[in-house]
């Protein structure tokens, strides 16, 4: 997809003026604070932390299987579904946000577990918001398929982590491949038969080592079934055992130990992505230097997806947390040691409204941390004791500290 570009100009007092429809597009109202930031020779704009734009709702955090990606295997919390009138608290306070934010319906469990989840997805469309959901596939019945399409459902995220019945089985214990891809086709198959069919089709991929080598079948598959959308996150290993399915360490655990601002930089032109290059990217990495392409580099350092795209995410329970990492309590290894990450939950739609939570002074002063990004290299260090909590760090930041969240390092990304 190509880059739109939009024109603003600075007026006698050395204000940033834009137009009415580029602020409307970008939902900008009158009093908006914008942050800008270097981005190498220019300037990067950066959403506002005041505005909601996508909300994360974890209708069940049951599931019908066990994976070994799955922070289950480190998870100790109660598994319960969502209940009627948690939803509709949501959902009044959604009508108070103008246009109001694209409802996902994902978390840590499966959705479609949930009794009530296509309901939800139709009362979400009513109410004009856009609707995702993320499944694994093996309760995409073709009668659950209908009920989607008709629901109004805008994109369908399947989870698909292998391109064989046995590389599949081998990471989602207790799934056939067979069974959901002949769901998927199915689903496809029932979408309205034109040239831009909806809803939306995409496929989640969580690369490690046993797996990587499947993503071109991957691709294969996507397109065999009408998916337009394929989304690739790297594995985050809830344990030991995982941790040598990674397939980061070398952007990670490069020689200087130092994160990528104070890094030496490499301008490189485009060139062929052959083995050769590859191999010689990895010494590249390997002596502490950070690769910038022309035309566009690596993934960001030091940013918040969830932050920069005005996210909030909902559990089961209603509690509500500025994200899905802090929405529960988990640990993960990090270069060889245990991080473990407390929670963080800002508030609970059954006690307080959507809009008065979302506009907390603690909530928003966070969002404003987070987007500045004032934490200690926790991911890039060698690893001191503070490092292995998400409590405070060597800056003496206050809880909850990102600087060892690998989702602000463009390492692991959710659809």
């Amino acid at each position: 997809m190509s880059s739109t570009m939009f024109w603003a100009e600075v007026d006698a007092d050395g204000r940033l003026v834009l137009s009415p429809d580029v602020a409307a597009r970008f939902r900008l109202t009158p009093g908006s604070r914008l942050a800008f930031s270097e981005n190498g020779g220019g300037l990067r704009l950066h959403r506002p932390v005041s505005q909601l734009t996508k909300i994360y709702i974890e209708p069940s955090s049951l599931c019908n299987l066990d994976c070994r990606t799955c922070i289950r295997n480190v998870w100790d919390e109660p598994l319960d579904i969502m209940t009627q009138a948690t939803f509709d608290r949501i959902m009044a306070g959604l009508a108070e946000f103008s246009p109001p934010p694209t409802i996902f319906f994902g978390g840590l469990g499966e959705p479609l577990t949930h009794p009530s989840l296509v309901d939800w997805v139709a009362t979400a469309k009513a109410a004009g918001a856009r609707a995702e959901l993320i499944t694994n596939g093996t309760m995409l019945t073709e009668r659950m398929s209908r009920r989607l399409i008709e629901a109004g459902l805008d994109v369908l995220w399947v989870s698909l982590d292998g391109a064989t019945p046995e590389s599949y089985a081998d990471v989602r214990l207790g799934a056939s491949l067979p069974k959901v891809l002949a769901n998927i086709r199915q689903f496809n198959a029932l979408r309205p038969n034109r040239h831009d069919p909806a809803p939306e089709l995409g496929l989640a991929f969580v690369a490690m080592q046993r797996n990587i080598a499947d993503l071109p079948a991957i691709m294969d598959i996507a397109k065999q079934v009408g998916a337009s959308r394929l989304s690739v996150s790297n594995v985050l290993p809830y344990t030991a055992n995982m941790e040598s399915e990674i397939l980061y360490a070398r952007v990670l655990n490069n020689s200087t130990r130092q994160p990528s601002k104070y890094a030496p930089h490499l301008s490189l032109p485009k060139m062929n992505p052959n083995s050769q290059l590859g191999q010689l990217l990895g010494q590249i990495m390997e002596r502490g230097w950070v690769l910038n392409f022309a035309g566009g580099g690596l993934a960001a350092s030091n940013t918040c997806p969830f932050i920069e795209d005005g996210t909030l995410a909902i559990g089961w329970d209603g509690s509500v947390s500025p994200c899905l990492p802090l929405l529960h309590n988990h640990s993960n290894v990090l270069d060889e040691r245990r991080r473990v990450s407390r929670r963080y939950i800002v508030g609970n739609v059954a006690d307080q409204s959507l809009p008065h939570i979302w506009t907390l002074p603690e909530h928003v002063a966070f969002r404003q941390k987070v987007q500045a990004f004032d934490f200690a290299p926790c991911v890039f260090c060698g690893g001191c004791e503070l490092s292995k909590t998400n409590e405070t760090d060597c800056l003496g930041s206050s809880f909850p500290t990102c600087g060892g969240c690998l989702w602000a390092q463009g390492v692991i990304q959710c659809p």
